[in-house]
C-alpha cells in the first residue's frame, strides 16, 4: 500500500539563459527553494514528490526572442542525462522525494535539433521517466515535437503508447508527464491515463491565458476526466536574462493540485515571486474510486470504436521538420497557421466568418 503524502510544486523566479553555464543560476536557486518548500510542507506529511516547473531551467528565451533553432540546440539545450540532471538527481536524493522537471535538451538521433524534454529523477538519483513534449505552443514554441519527425521517430520508438505517453510505475504511484500547451488538449491527458497515469505533471501556461481561467479549468477538467491527480505549478518572475534586473511576470494565475475528481486540494495565488505550493496526494483513495465507482470513473465506458472516426482524417501535417530545421514565427504562421485553418474552411468542419 502507498501511504498518503505530500507534493510539492515549487513556483521559482526564472532567469533567461544566453549559454548553457547559466543555468546553474537557476538551479541554486532551485536549491534554495527546495529547502525551505519541503522543511515546511513535511510537518503535514512527508514529502515525496517535487515539481519544478517547465522553463524554470532555462527560461523560454528561445520562444521569446525568435531564436535561430540551430543556435539554441547548440548553445542552450541540454543533454538528458548531464550535468543539470545530475544535479537535480542531488536534490532527489537529499529529501528522499522524486523530482520532475523539464528543459530544453538534444536527441543524439536528431543533430542539430532540440525537444522540450520532462523527466523524473527518483532518490537514488535515477532518470526514472523520460518523456518528449508532443504539442508545444504552436505559434512561438521551436522545440521539435515526435510528430514533427514522425517517420524516424515511429522507426526509433514505435507506435505505441510508450512512444509518445510513457509512464513510470514508482514507489508513490504511476508518473507522468503533461506540459503547459499539452494540457490544452484533451488527447493528451487520455493517453497518459490510458497508459496507466495516476499522477502527472502539467507544465506552467502563460498569461493573459492563464489569468483568464484556461489554466484551472483545463487542469481540473484533465483530472476529472481521467480520474487521476494534475499537480500544476506556474512560475513566478522571469528575468530575461541572468543579469537582468527587470522583472516580468507573464503567468498570471494560481498554481493548483487537483485530485482524482477534479477538486482542488492545494492552492496558492499568483503572486510574482519565488513560492510554492503543497498539497496530499493519495493513491490508495485514487485505486479504490477507480475500482469501486459506478460513475465518473470514466475509462471502463469508453467506446473506443466508435471514437476512432473523430480522428479519420489527418489535420496537422506530420514529418514538418524531418528535413529542415524549425520555422520561425513569422515563417510558422505564413506556412502553417494560416493553412491549417484554411484546411478546416474547406472542409467544412467550419464555417468562414
Amino acid at each position: 500500500m502507498i501511504e498518503p503524502y505530500q507534493v510539492v510544486g515549487l513556483i521559482p523566479t526564472m532567469r533567461g539563459i544566453r549559454h548553457r553555464d547559466e543555468i546553474k543560476v537557476n538551479i541554486e536557486h532551485l536549491e534554495h527553494l527546495a529547502k525551505a518548500a519541503s522543511w515546511l510542507s513535511a510537518m503535514a506529511l512527508p514529502v515525496r514528490l517535487i515539481t519544478i516547473p517547465e522553463g524554470a531551467l532555462q527560461g523560454f528565451n528561445d520562444e521569446v526572442l525568435d531564436h535561430d533553432h540551430e543556435w539554441f540546440a547548440r548553445e542552450c539545450a541540454i543533454d538528458v542525462p548531464g550535468p543539470e540532471t545530475d544535479a537535480l538527481g542531488r536534490l532527489a536524493a537529499t529529501y528522499d522525494a522524486y523530482v520532475m522537471a523539464t528543459a530544453k535538451a538534444r536527441h543524439p538521433e536528431f543533430p542539430g535539433r532540440f525537444f522540450n524534454v520532462g523527466f523524473a529523477i527518483s532518490p537514488q538519483q535515477e532518470i526514472v521517466l523520460t518523456h518528449y513534449k508532443v504539442t508545444p505552443l504552436q505559434p512561438v514554441e521551436h522545440s521539435v515535437t515526435p510528430h514533427n519527425v514522425w517517420d524516424r521517430w515511429v522507426e526509433l520508438y514505435g507506435d505505441g503508447l510508450d512512444a509518445f505517453y510513457p509512464v513510470a510505475d514508482t514507489e508513490i504511484g504511476r508518473l507522468g508527464i503533461m506540459m503547459a500547451n499539452e494540457a490544452s488538449y484533451p488527447e493528451n491527458a487520455r493517453g497518459l491515463a490510458m497508459n496507466g497515469c495516476e499522477v502527472a505533471y502539467r507544465g506552467p501556461y502563460p498569461h493573459p491565458h492563464a489569468g483568464n481561467g484556461f489554466y484551472e479549468i483545463q487542469n481540473r477538467a484533465r483530472a476529472l476526466d481521467n480520474n487521476m491527480y494534475v499537480v500544476a505549478n506556474q512560475v513566478g518572475t522571469y528575468y530575461l536574462h541572468t543579469d537582468s534586473d527587470i522583472p516580468i511576470d507573464t503567468f498570471g494565475s494560481p498554481s493548483m493540485i487537483c485530485d482524482y475528481r477534479g477538486t482542488v486540494v492545494g492552492e496558492v495565488g499568483y503572486a510574482g515571486h519565488s513560492t510554492y505550493l503543497a498539497g496530499t496526494i493519495d493513491i490508495q483513495a485514487l485505486r479504490d474510486f477507480r475500482a469501486r465507482a459506478q460513475f465518473g470513473n470514466w475509462l471502463k465506458d469508453l467506446t473506443t470504436e466508435q471514437y476512432r472516426t473523430i480522428y479519420a482524417e489527418p489535420i496537422y501535417p506530420k514529418n514538418l521538420y524531418l528535413d529542415r530545421k524549425p520555422y520561425d514565427h513569422a515563417e510558422y504562421r505564413r506556412e502553417v497557421t494560416e493553412k491549417q485553418i484554411e484546411l478546416l474552411h474547406e472542409r467544412d468542419v467550419w464555417r468562414r466568418p
